[in-house]
Order: structure tokens, then sequence, then C-alpha cells
């Protein structure tokens, strides 16, 4: 049984590993986009590839389109790597930028919309403001608990070295 939970650990570790070392490689992905007319911006472009046509949509080109896809997808994936791999209290404050960056990723993959990054941030808000209320009551629980354990080790420090009254 422990072999299999080490062998699950190993296997996930380093499908996480991988993710993180072609996240570079993912941001230049678009490079590697055929484009058919260089020298003019505004020819409409598809991209056939084994999974399907990718067409440029609202970026014209395919190329345009896979740029602004990978460079929301790649910290969206890293912050999410994060996310699942922190244990610290603090963790769920990462999800207001994996917000952010989730309505940004939708707002590109949904081509009728024509600005890109411009409201996305107030659909963010109210998620902001329960993941901040929540980290607030888990920081106040916490700060009891901190004041507690100085408090106790406080005692047992007077109580290993006890003052001495003279009469």
């Amino acid at each position: 049984m422990f072999k299999n939970n080490k062998r699950s650990s190993l296997f996930i570790g380093s499908i996480i590993i991988f993710l993180i070392v072609i996240t570079p490689y993912l941001l230049y992905f678009y490079q590697s986009v055929p484009v058919l007319f260089p020298d003019d911006p505004y020819q409409p472009e598809d991209w056939n590839t084994i999974i399907g046509v990718i067409k440029g949509g609202h970026y014209v080109k395919a190329q345009n389109y896979i740029y602004y896809f990978f460079s929301k997808f790649v910290p969206l994936l890293l912050l999410f790597i994060w996310f699942i791999t922190n244990k610290h209290w603090w963790v769920h404050a990462i999800l207001i930028p994996i917000s952010v960056y989730l309505f940004q990723l939708i707002a590109v993959i949904n081509d009728s919309i024509q600005y890109v990054d411009t409201v996305e941030f107030i659909y963010t808000i109210p998620i902001a403001a329960i993941i901040i209320a929540i980290l607030y009551f888990i920081r106040s629980k916490m700060s009891l608990y901190i004041k507690a354990m100085d408090l106790k080790k406080e005692m047992d420090q007077k109580m290993k070295f006890p003052k001495k009254f003279n009469d």
C-alpha cells in the first residue's frame, strides 16, 4: 500500500514539474504558428491542426490568438499549481489572481468581446471580497492562537526559572 502511494505521489509530482518546466515554451508557442500573409496584418488567417481549425476570430490571425491565449493561460496554470501545492494558511489569497486570469482567459476565448482586460476586474470584486473576509477570519483565529502560544512559552520559561524571594 505504501509503495503505491509513493508511486502515485512521484507520478503527480513529475507531472507538476513537467508543467512548470514547459511553461516558458508555451509563452513562445505562438511563434510556431505559420503566417501566410506576413506583410498584411489585416488578412484573416486560420491554422489547421490535428485537433481542428484554430481561427483568428477577432484577433484576425491565428498567431495573435495563440499569443493572447497563452499569455493568459500560462500565469493561470502557474497560479493554479501554486494553489494546489501550497500548504500555508494564506493559500486562498491566490484565488484572487486566479479569478482575474480566468476571466481574462474567458474574454480571450470569447472573441465577441472587443476589448480584453477591461471589464474582468469588476467581476472579480465579489470573489475578492469573499476571500478577503475568509482570510481575515482565519488570521484573527490564528492571531489568538499565536498569542496563546507566546503566553504558554513565557509561562513555561518562568516556571523553569522561578524568581526567588528573600525575606
